[in-house]
């Protein structure tokens, strides 16, 4: 396999990246590039453009929030205590934050090495992948144990 070597120097080409970002980074912030969010509105804006992004383009995003509300729904019919469901909330929001990660990781991923392949990217593509998962089976646990004995109450199983 290949090495991601500038093929002039020698030199890795992650270097190279990583000096020319700096240098950006650097002409950027004298110019006030920092300040491009400066406002509150701006910075929700963004964040929400980064929400819609990840439910229009994100096919498991969308399965989460769609079965994070079913969740939700089914534990208001059951008039689950506020605590459980605050517990509900707080773990079907820790499964779609860590898919938003997950989504950021594999852009800048995508970002930094293009359309090469290297073992490394792959490793960090797959590790935010299996951030996502181990969320979502805690998630499927948690609402196991908060709505099944309700819901077997309810339907007199």
């Amino acid at each position: 396999m290949k090495s991601l070597l500038n093929p002039e120097d020698g030199a890795p080409l992650s270097e190279e990246i990583s000096q020319r970002s700096t240098h950006q980074a650097h002409r950027a912030a004298q110019r006030g590039a920092w300040r491009i969010a400066g406002d509150l509105p701006a910075s929700f804006r963004y964040a929400t453009q980064g929400l819609v992004y990840g439910f229009v383009s994100q096919r498991n995003f969308r399965i989460h929030v769609c079965i994070g509300s079913v969740v939700f729904g089914l534990g208001l019919w059951l008039q689950l205590p506020p605590i459980q469901l605050a517990v509900l909330v707080l773990t079907v929001a820790a499964v779609l934050v860590l898919e938003l990660l997950n989504t950021a990781i594999e852009s800048v991923v995508d970002l930094a090495i293009g359309r090469r392949f290297h073992p490394l990217a792959r490793i960090a593509k797959d590790c935010a992948a299996a951030a996502v998962l181990v969320a979502a089976i805690s998630s499927l646990l948690i609402a196991l144990l908060l709505l099944l004995p309700p819901l077997t109450l309810r339907l007199s199983l």
